[in-house]
């Protein structure tokens, strides 16, 4: 990784976190994006430390609404014109269904939508070589998507909107390794497993109880990241595209995450809302 620059989003805590500081100490230069300031400034300062040779920089935007996508795409491809590894990492869930500026469920923006638009910004920063790298879950094979409701009015819970974001996910990455065929990028998600982070902290009541007793047996950062670091770095995995990954291994995802014809329709889909070129 030495010489190379990485983006990464969701960094200032978790697994993210580890994955920045580990590439960093292993020679990259690190831009990243972070909501809240004091801890974007936090970050900054990690980084530093780990790898103080490299010029790393950082953006502040709130990736919840297409504008603040969008401001954020182009703001991390001024701070890295060229890019050697994009890792899509910013994920939440939420206990309540709630709505964006824009109209969108809030699950689907920031899982989802907030990978789809600043990937479309950033591509044209990817090299012959690059990476895109981006974090799933298991969660996806309880999903199904609704076309008719992806912004999940009837029903909504927490964990169904959350597994048919990670869906999207899945569904996203295979369309975009087909849409990248011939160009030397590759694109790849992530079940990092279930990590004790900070994840789902902003849940309440029942959600945020079960959460809770549940990090109890769950994997530390360190290991949840490793996969993801793995996907960014290894020679290994150089060429490798399209898949769905799970320590350190290829796996299948579900049916749905496979079928083709939602992932080009998810694409056209997402390409509408974010008023963007499909």
């Amino acid at each position: 990784m030495q010489g190379k620059t990485v983006v990464i989003t969701g960094v200032t805590s978790g697994i993210g976190q580890v994955t920045a500081e580990t590439l960093a100490r292993a020679g990259a230069r690190i831009v990243f994006v972070a909501r809240d300031a004091a801890k974007g400034r936090a970050m900054l300062d990690r980084l530093v430390r780990a790898n103080p040779d490299a010029a790393h920089d950082w953006v502040q935007a709130d990736l919840s609404t297409i504008s603040a996508m969008k401001a954020a795409g182009e703001a991390l491809l001024a701070k890295a014109p060229r890019i050697d590894v994009l890792i899509n990492n910013a994920g939440a869930i939420f206990d309540r269904r709630e709505v964006t500026a824009d109209g969108l469920e809030m699950t689907f923006a920031v899982n989802h939508m907030a990978y789809f638009i600043i990937t479309e910004i950033l591509r044209g920063a990817l090299g012959r070589g690059a990476r895109i790298v981006s974090t799933a879950s298991t969660a996806h094979t309880l999903a199904s998507l609704d076309f008719n409701d992806l912004q999940t009015v009837r029903g909504y819970s927490a964990f169904g909107a959350y597994g048919r974001s990670k869906l999207c996910n899945v569904l996203w990455t295979r369309e975009l390794a087909r849409r990248l065929e011939g160009t030397g990028v590759t694109a790849n998600c992530v079940h990092p497993g279930g990590v004790n982070t900070g994840f789902g902290a902003n849940t309440r009541g029942l959600m945020g109880a079960v959460l809770g007793l549940g990090k109890r047996f769950m994997l530390t950062a360190d290991q949840g990241a490793d996969t993801l670091i793995y996907l960014a770095s290894s020679p290994d995995v150089a060429g490798q595209t399209g898949g769905y990954w799970a320590r350190r291994a290829l796996t299948q995802p579900s049916a749905a995450a496979r079928d083709a014809v939602a992932g080009r329709r998810l694409w056209e889909a997402s390409a509408t809302l974010a008023r963007m070129p499909a």
